[in-house]
């Protein structure tokens, strides 16, 4: 695929396309390699006028990092600035931040990050959340990322010279995974085809994102609009050659799968272990991976399982050691709420300050973390009449009920914990010191906190949030401004498309492999909890655990495994 000259000819079709297209293929077909390639002659042809870019819009920030670097490969640094690369999030804030005060009457913008949301919206029925997001703005200011693309969109329709600009700078513009786009982002684009070319890539098979708005319309509604050149990549493996890991991906659609025999593809089923944890031959199925793969440098194996809670009653089995097996490093992709609202309850004990004051922020900072650590989910009643009552007290000082109390309590004994402990200047070694602060507490929203912090990714070598903290450090000898280092770090972690090498033990949900590669996958469904196809899942959902089944599969280089038990053993199987 190096060699132009053994290109198909749907791709030098592809190349020589000169208005919009709509390029569909599967998993490692090349779509983004022959995009690259398109937009680099696109550059070289010297007709791109000064100051207009190519822009490329992906949804995933590791998938960008991926293109960014592909990009390097295929594009000469002189060319490679006229070539931006960008998330749909991260482009549409970029909007907003020069022009969004035009929409809500001039008041300066105030992002609000997601966790914080949760907090913000935890008394709101889920059908009430949209319209709450939608008065945050208009009236305080406070732009939820959700709006990202509704705002965009609504921005530059009603102004039709803002488009001009924007159309005028990006003459082409590439969408990538466009059958995932919601009807926000299908009108964000939509807006921009008016004024330029838009180059599609899409696989309508890896259409797994239903729940948050993608429909299976939107092809259609893509062609209807814009009479795009189709173009279709089939038959080509450039991810796992060598392998029958896509055929047995596209096989899954059909059910041809049943019963054939693949080339690095295995599907095992397990039993019960009497006197063995429910995990066990998860954790030694992947151990036997890793001993396959140990002596090749950077290796990678994804572990995928169809839903977080499940993903968290793994993770706790792997970090032990038990039945045998010793524990395995790994890392665990969380959803953001949890984690970053637990940093800032860290972050808050890393600041100090005098006792009772302390435990008066590091209140406040709970009721955020009690409020939001569900994410889009209600947390329970009694959480959120523990939040109320947190509220309460700081304007009253009164409590009431023996576990608030206690909360209370175990709040100002932290604080006074806090005055006696002598930090060392290393963020790690101090965020694991107050982190362990909040670990020895009997209260369950505190330990809570500790348990959700297990999971943040901010303090390896190099990071933000790292860099931010030492500085604190270096320029007073305390970590006052911790808090909002912490958030700068969050909001820089969502934006910033670092290049992420996927290396060692990684465990997700099947939904957050999407735009990621693995040296090998390891699909595991339980035998009660965590089912691919949950007992009363209806036909659309079994539509949809099947396509993100094959995404699943096809996210390994060298190999997959699927997981399934004994006896009852997965529909798709």
């Amino acid at each position: 695929m190096t060699v132009e000259q053994d290109w198909t000819p749907q791709k030098r079709d592809f190349l020589q396309s000169t208005g919009h297209v709509l390029a569909m293929g599967g998993p490692g077909s090349g779509k983004t390699h022959v995009a690259l390639v398109k937009a680099r002659d696109e550059i070289r042809s010297a007709k791109l006028l000064s100051g207009q870019r190519i822009l490329f819009l992906s949804f995933a920030r590791p998938t960008v990092a991926r293109v960014l670097e592909k990009a390097k490969e295929l594009i000469t640094a002189d060319d490679l600035r006229l070539l931006d690369v960008n998330t749909y999030h991260g482009f549409a804030w970029s909007v907003l931040r020069s022009h969004g005060y035009l929409l809500n009457n001039g008041k300066p913008l105030q992002l609000l990050p997601p966790p914080e949301g949760s907090a913000r919206l935890a008394h709101f029925a889920k059908e009430q959340h949209h319209q709450e997001k939608l008065r945050l703005f208009h009236e305080e200011g406070l732009l939820h990322f959700d709006l990202f693309a509704q705002l965009t969109a609504e921005l530059l329709r009603r102004s039709r010279r803002l488009a001009g600009i924007y159309t005028a700078t990006y003459p082409i513009l590439v969408v990538d995974e466009f059958q995932d786009t919601n009807a926000d982002e299908w009108a964000m684009v939509r807006e921009l085809g008016r004024g330029c070319r838009i180059i599609a890539l899409a696989d309508p098979d890896q259409r797994i994102y239903e729940f948050r708005g993608a429909d299976p319309q939107r092809l259609k509604e893509f062609v209807d609009q814009f009479d795009p050149l189709p173009v279709e990549f089939e038959g080509e493996n450039h991810r796992s050659a060598g392998t029958d890991i896509a055929t047995y991906g596209s096989d899954l659609l059909t059910g041809k799968n049943k019963g054939a025999v693949y080339a690095n593809v295995s599907v095992v089923e397990y039993g019960v272990y009497y006197g063995r944890g429910p995990h066990f031959h998860a954790k030694a199925q992947l151990i036997q991976a890793i001993k396959r793969l140990r002596k090749e440098p950077a290796w990678s194996i994804a572990v995928l399982v169809p839903s977080k809670a499940f993903m968290l009653q793994v993770s706790d089995y792997l970090s032990a050691e038990s039945d045998g097996m010793p524990n395995l490093r790994h890392e665990v992709a969380m959803d953001a709420e949890s984690p970053a609202l637990a940093a800032n309850v860290i972050a808050t004990l890393m600041e100090g300050g005098p006792s009772e004051l302390l435990a008066a922020r590091l209140l406040s900072a709970l009721h955020t973390h009690i409020r939001g650590r569900s994410g889009t989910k209600r947390p329970a009643q009694a959480e959120l009449d523990m939040a109320d009552a947190i509220d309460q007290y700081l304007v009253s000082g009164k409590i009431r009920g023996k576990n608030r109390q206690a909360l209370i309590s175990e709040c100002a004994r932290l604080a006074a914990l806090r005055q006696d402990v002598v930090f060392t200047g290393h963020p790690e070694e101090d965020w694991l010191t107050a982190r362990g602060l909040l670990a020895t507490s009997a209260v369950g929203q505190l330990s809570r906190v500790a348990a959700d912090a297990k999971y943040l990714r901010l303090l390896h070598k190099g990071s933000n949030l790292r860099a931010s903290l030492s500085e604190l450090w270096r320029s007073q000898g305390q970590y006052v401004g911790a808090i909002e280092a912490v958030r700068g770090a969050l909001l820089q972690e969502h934006f910033t498309a670092a290049a992420k090498e996927w290396r060692g033990v990684h465990l997700m949900t099947i939904h957050k492999a999407k735009g990621k590669e693995f040296d090998e996958v390891l699909i595991y469904e339980g035998r009660y909890a965590g089912r691919i196809v949950p007992a009363n899942a209806d036909t659309s959902r079994q539509s949809q655990a099947l396509l993100a089944l094959r995404v699943a599969v096809t996210r390994a280089m060298k190999r997959a495994t699927i997981l399934t038990p004994s006896g009852d053993r997965s529909i798709f199987l």
